[in-house]
C-alpha cells in the first residue's frame, strides 16, 4: 500500500505523509448498509464529562460488517474497495449471488470482481472464510472467532494476521500479531490472508488539526498540573514529576494488567514476551 509525502507548501503539510488510497475504489459508500453515529464528548449518561479529551470531529457515518460471514456456500463478487472511517483496514462491498449486499473486512490482495465464499468446504484462498481445522498450517488469517458462530474478533486492525501454526484435537495454536501462542476451538470460523493498510503505522498527521478532526481534544501532561489536579503535579521549577502513574495514582509502567487466575491462561502457552504459562 503506497504512502503519499506532501510538499511542504503549508506547515500543515511539511510533515504530512498520508494514505494514497491506491487500492480504494469508490468514496460512495453503500446506503442500506450504514447507520448513524451518536457522539459522547466523553460524557456519560447523567451528562457529566467520564472521559477528557473527547469532543468535536466530523461526522460520520457507521458501516455495518459481517464479522460473522455466515452466509454459507454463497458466491459473492466484490464490488468495490471503500474507506471506513471507524476503522484502520479498508473494507470491501461484497454483491451475493441471491442479490443481497454486505460489508467484510479487505485483506491484501483482494480487487474488485474477485468472488469470494464462506462455508465448510471452500477452498483456503484469499477473502474465504472457514473453520481453521479445513485450513492447512501455515496459513494466515484475520476475523479469527473465539467462540463458534460468536463473530470474528481477533485480528482486524490494518496490516494484521495470525498464523496457524499447529492442531491439536479440539484446538488449533495460533501465533498472534504480538507474537503470543494461544490456543482457540479449531471449530471458529477464520478469514484467510492479511488484512489490507499495512502502512497505515507510517502514516503522519502533520498537523495538531487532523486529531482535532477525529474528535481528539489536546491532552495535558500531568506533570502540567497543579499537585491538586495530578498526583505528578507541583513541584519547584520543571519537575519530572515522579514514578509515571494516572490521575488516580495507578502506576503507568511495570504494573501486571492481566487478571491473576483469569480462565483463559490455560489457552496462553507462551506469552508476547516469550515466557511460558505455568500450567
Amino acid at each position: 500500500m503506497p504512502l503519499k509525502k506532501y510538499k511542504p507548501i503549508t506547515a500543515g503539510t511539511r510533515w504530512r505523509i498520508g494514505n494514497a488510497y491506491a487500492e480504494v475504489t469508490t468514496s460512495t459508500p453503500e446506503k442500506s448498509l450504514l447507520e448513524t453515529v451518536k457522539k459522547t464528548g466523553g460524557r456519560n449518561a447523567q451528562g457529566h464529562r467520564s472521559m477528557r479529551y473527547i469532543g468535536g470531529g466530523n461526522k460520520k457515518m457507521y458501516r455495518i460488517i459481517d464479522f460473522k460471514r455466515n452466509k454459507h456456500e454463497v458466491p459473492a463478487k466484490v464490488a468495490s474497495i471503500e474507506y471506513d472511517p471507524n476503522r484502520t483496514a479498508f473494507i470491501a462491498l461484497l454483491n451475493y449471488a441471491d442479490g443481497e449486499k454486505r460489508y467484510m473486512l479487505a485483506p491484501q490482495g483482494l480487487e474488485v470482481g474477485m468472488t469470494v465464499v464462506s462455508g465448510n468446504a471452500v477452498a483456503p484462498e484469499v477473502g474465504n472464510a472457514l473453520m481453521m481445522k479445513n485450513m492447512p498450517l501455515g496459513t494466515n488469517i484475520h476475523n479469527i472467532e473465539m467462540q463458534p458462530g460468536q463473530g470474528g474478533k481477533i485480528a482486524r486492525s490494518a496490516g494484521t494476521s495470525a498464523q496457524l501454526t499447529n492442531k491439536e484435537e479440539k484446538y488449533a495454536v495460533l501465533k498472534m500479531p504480538s507474537g503470543e501462542l494461544r490456543k482457540v476451538l479449531i471449530n471458529c470460523f477464520a478469514t484467510v490472508g492479511v488484512l489490507s493498510n499495512s502502512d497505515h503505522s507510517l502514516e503522519s498527521m502533520g498537523k495538531a488539526g487532523r486529531n482535532r478532526w477525529k474528535g481528539i481534544r489536546p491532552r495535558t501532561r500531568g506533570v502540567a498540573m497543579n499537585p491538586v489536579d495530578h498526583p505528578m503535579g507541583g513541584g519547584e521549577g520543571r519537575s519530572s514529576g515522579g514514578h509515571p502513574r494516572s490521575r488516580t495514582g495507578k502506576y503507568a509502567k511495570g504494573e501486571k494488567t492481566r487478571t491473576r487466575g483469569k480462565g483463559s491462561d490455560k489457552l496462553i502457552l507462551q506469552r508476547k514476551n516469550g515466557k511460558k504459562l505455568a500450567k
